[in-house]
């Protein structure tokens, strides 16, 4: 089905038993984003809020509440996509086998977007206060929109639809300092507006910007949707949606020249820019399960708000993972991931661990491939690879990047046990530790040594195994003083409960914390090492991590990645028995061990509201079809 609005999305998901309809009053302050929070977690369909508090336009989340539902949205046009991406991989194919290719050429022309003179989305205008304020955590700045569709043009090819990007930047409705006519832009390191804001700048002209919510899901998926070099977001929906993406000239829309519409929004706010004045935005809950604090961003100042008829607020909630953003990596690695080898010579596979937060854990499959009559099997090849892939658009913001050699093929990407195994049963950590110190990590990242600071890691494992990997804690294992509780996370991974670090809930951007504080951290780590010396039992275990709650982070393996992966950065964090420094090469004779414990300059985690908790708990209490996922 060819969506062209939120309705249709909607009438689409009902006919296919995707749907319920909450007609109970619901209060999109906090309660909406706990209802979706649940249903998500147990398998839930969409939800279409049709009676929201405070608001006048019905309100649907959890469109991508599980794969299955997502390539029910995609049905008619996710297989030809396949095979568009098969021929960039090997455009011989078409002529090879035509028949399974002859529609290609049908979905190449659905490709290109269309300027048209009106759409839907403009059919209506109201105020920015109009729109539905979703609120999603208690220390929220304000209210948010989740799912937009932010559209920006080129200062340097103005008016270029092919020069348009499309991206997913939070943007904050009000709150702080924000007048009735600004928005919040959130716009993160390594995107693709960041250029069109850096020619605005030099051109010392405004940035042209139109954010546009709902329409076809096409959109949706195709602003996250990471793509390589000559294909552009506009593109991509067009052949995902199976019709040409309708573009409305900002010219027709009465405020003078202005960046494109998407024509077939359910809604648009649009603006300009002033790209040398930013103004604080935030407190975020952000996908990494913790706030991202208050900092300055752009400014968008509202020209115009549009909305077509029966228009649909289309939202997501984010969160420790997973949440329904797990659903959009799920199918962006189905489409994307037979192109891997393609753009990354010698890689076969690479995967951005949900768990972990996306970001924090990179795992990758590459080849040795130059050197097969060598004896001494080590990671050569492997780090080139390594290389290119932290040179990759948002691959580079990785902290810790597995890579290992699979030249029998045993293992699957996306099986992290299996793979986890196979990598500390092979690594040597004397060797294969390799630190890319003081550079960018993610935006939403607070655990390095500044905004966007901090460092990375690649730990490169070749094929020759070296040990066994213990299952239970060894007979008589101590531990230095203060530290208890070890515990088995798998085979091979040991979490220890470590004392904990003085906590502080930022309200806004944390003051800078001293180099001595850090200092004193990282010193109680290095003790710990100290106190074990490279015959103690603990190092059976190669890997040891030092965690607030080892009961916890053992628990689950979801648990241990979360706690490990996001509260560490590589170059403060990480020590190991043994440690030495050889030719500036840093490694360790025995255990690594990772410092994740909770650091004072770290962003709070996300915590529910208990009197909304409650609220939503006396819903499913009440019984009816909502009632059994929450």
């Amino acid at each position: 089905m060819k969506h062209r609005s939120t309705s249709d999305v909607v009438r689409d998901l009902r006919s296919g038993g995707f749907l319920i309809e909450v007609s109970d009053p619901v209060d999109p302050k906090l309660e909406m984003a706990e209802i979706q929070r649940r249903v998500y977690a147990n398998g839930g369909p969409a939800l279409l809020f049709t009676n929201p508090i405070g608001s006048q336009f019905p309100m649907v989340s959890n469109l991508f509440g599980s794969l299955d539902q997502a390539r029910y949205l995609f049905r008619d046009t996710l297989e030809s996509v396949r095979r568009l991406i098969e021929l960039k991989i090997d455009p011989t194919a078409l002529p090879k086998r035509p028949f399974r290719y002859a529609g290609v050429p049908f979905a190449a022309l659905h490709m290109l977007p269309k300027s048209v003179r009106r759409g839907a989305v403009s059919a209506n205008t109201c105020q920015v206060a109009d729109l539905p304020a979703l609120t999603s955590w208690p220390r929220d700045g304000g209210p948010f929109v989740t799912l937009p569709q932010v559209l920006s043009d080129d200062p340097d090819h103005a008016g270029n639809l092919m020069k348009v990007n499309l991206g997913m930047y939070r943007v904050q409705l009000s709150g702080n300092d924000y007048q009735g006519d600004e928005v919040g832009l959130h716009y993160q390191i390594h995107r693709g507006i960041g250029v069109h804001h850096k020619a605005a700048l030099k051109q010392q002209q405004p940035l042209r910007v139109a954010i546009t919510v709902g329409g076809s899901p096409a959109m949706t998926l195709s602003a996250v949707m990471p793509l390589p070099e000559g294909l552009t977001e506009l593109t991509f929906a067009g052949a995902l949606s199976g019709r040409r993406v309708p573009m409305i000239n900002g010219n027709r829309l009465g405020i003078g020249p202005h960046a494109a519409v998407y024509a077939d929004a359910d809604f648009a706010i649009v603006g300009s820019i002033d790209p040398s004045v930013n103004k604080p935005e935030g407190p975020f809950g952000d996908h990494l399960g913790y706030y991202s604090l208050q900092h300055p961003f752009p400014t968008l100042k509202v020209d115009k708000v549009l909305y077509r008829d029966g228009a649909i607020w289309p939202f997501t909630v984010v969160g420790r993972p997973p949440q329904e953003d797990t659903t959009f990596g799920q199918l962006i690695h189905e489409l994307t991931d037979p192109i891997i080898p393609t753009v990354i010579p010698g890689v076969k596979a690479v995967h951005a661990v949900d768990a972990a937060g996306v970001h924090p854990l990179l795992l990758a499959i590459g080849s040795e491939r130059y050197m097969p009559y060598r004896n001494e099997v080590a990671p050569q090849e492997l780090l080139t690879q390594a290389n290119a892939i932290l040179g990759n658009g948002q691959l580079s913001l990785a902290k810790y990047l597995f890579i290992v050699d699979d030249p029998q093929n045993r293992l699957d990407i996306h099986e992290l046990d299996p793979f986890l195994r196979y990598a500390l049963q092979r690594v040597d950590w004397r060797r294969d530790l390799h630190f890319h110190t003081q550079t960018t990590i993610d935006t939403l990242d607070y655990s390095g040594t500044g905004f966007n600071r901090g460092s990375k890691v690649v730990v490169a494992a070749a094929e020759k195994k070296l040990r066994d990997l213990p299952t239970e804690l060894p007979a008589g294992l101590t531990l230095p003083d203060g530290f208890s509780q070890p515990r088995v996370v798998f085979p091979g991974v040991l979490a220890v409960q470590a004392p904990r670090l003085s906590q502080q809930v930022w309200e806004s951007t944390p003051e800078p914390v001293s180099h001595e504080v850090r200092q004193q951290i990282r010193a109680s780590l290095r003790a710990f090492c100290d106190q074990l010396s490279t015959d103690h039992p603990i190092n059976a275990f190669p890997l040891v991590t030092l965690v607030d709650d080892s009961q916890f982070a053992a628990e689950s393996v979801p648990n241990w990645l979360w706690a490990t992966f996001t509260r560490s950065d590589p170059a403060g964090d990480v020590d190991g028995v043994g440690a030495q420094v050889v030719d500036k090469h840093w490694g360790c004779q025995g255990s690594l061990v990772i410092d994740a414990r909770y650091k004072p300059w770290q962003a709070p985690p996300l915590v529910e509201d208990p009197e909304v908790t409650a609220k939503v708990d006396a819903r499913a209490a009440a019984g009816g079809p909502l009632s059994k996922f929450l």
